[in-house]
C-alpha cells in the first residue's frame, strides 16, 4: 500500500508543468523520499524490486533534467561553481550505486544495502540543495527565471520518461522470472 507521502507527491508531480523549477525539484524529491520509506518496509522481493526500478528511473531522470537544464540556468544566474561542482560529484555517485541496483536484485545479497546507502545519498543531496543558502535559496535570489526553466525541466522530464518504460521494466522482469 503507497504510503501517504508517496501518493502526495505523484499527485504534487502530475502538476509539475505549472510550477517552477524549485517546486519541479522538490516534488521530485518527495516522490523519490516516499518510495525509499516503502522500500524500507517492503518484504515481498517483488515489491522491493518494483520500488528499486522506480527509485532509480525517478532519480537517473532527476540528475538528467537537473545536469541539462537547472544547474547551467543556475551558474550563469549565481556564478556558484563550486555548489555546482559538488552537486555534480554526487550525482555521479549516485549514478554509480544505481547502475549496481539496476544490474541486480533481491537475490544479491547487497541489495538492499545499496538501496539504503543510495537513499542516504540523496538525502544528504536534496537537504545540500534545500538548505538556507544551499542552491535552491540561492537561485531564488537570483535573477533566474524560475517559471521559464520550470517549463523547460518539466518538457524534458516527460520526453525521458516517455523512452524509459522499457528500460524501467527490466528488474521487474527480472524479479518475475527469479521467482518463477
Amino acid at each position: 500500500m503507497p504510503s501517504r507521502t508517496a501518493s502526495k507527491a505523484r499527485r504534487g508531480a502530475s502538476r509539475t508543468a505549472k510550477r517552477d523549477a524549485i517546486s519541479l525539484l522538490k516534488a521530485d524529491h518527495r516522490q523519490v523520499e516516499g518510495w525509499f520509506e516503502e522500500f524500507e518496509k517492503a518484504r515481498a522481493d517483488s515489491r522491493k524490486t518494483d520500488l528499486a526500478a522506480r527509485i532509480c528511473l525517478a532519480l537517473r531522470v532527476h540528475m538528467q533534467i537537473e545536469e541539462d537544464i537547472f544547474y547551467p540556468a543556475f551558474i550563469e544566474a549565481t556564478e556558484d561553481e563550486d555548489m555546482h561542482h559538488e552537486a555534480v560529484v554526487e550525482h555521479a555517485g549516485a549514478r554509480n550505486l544505481i547502475e549496481q541496483i539496476e544490474s541486480s536484485g533481491p537475490e544479491d545479497d547487497f541489495f538492499g544495502a545499496k538501496v539504503t546507502v543510495l537513499s542516504e545519498m540523496i538525502k544528504h543531496h536534496v537537504k545540500e540543495e534545500e538548505q538556507p543558502g544551499g542552491m535552491f535559496a540561492k537561485a531564488k535570489k537570483s535573477e533566474m527565471d524560475l517559471k521559464a526553466v520550470g517549463d523547460q525541466l518539466a518538457a524534458r522530464k516527460s520526453e525521458l520518461m516517455s523512452r524509459e518504460p522499457a528500460r524501467s521494466s527490466k528488474a521487474s522482469q527480472r524479479a518475475t522470472h527469479a521467482h518463477a
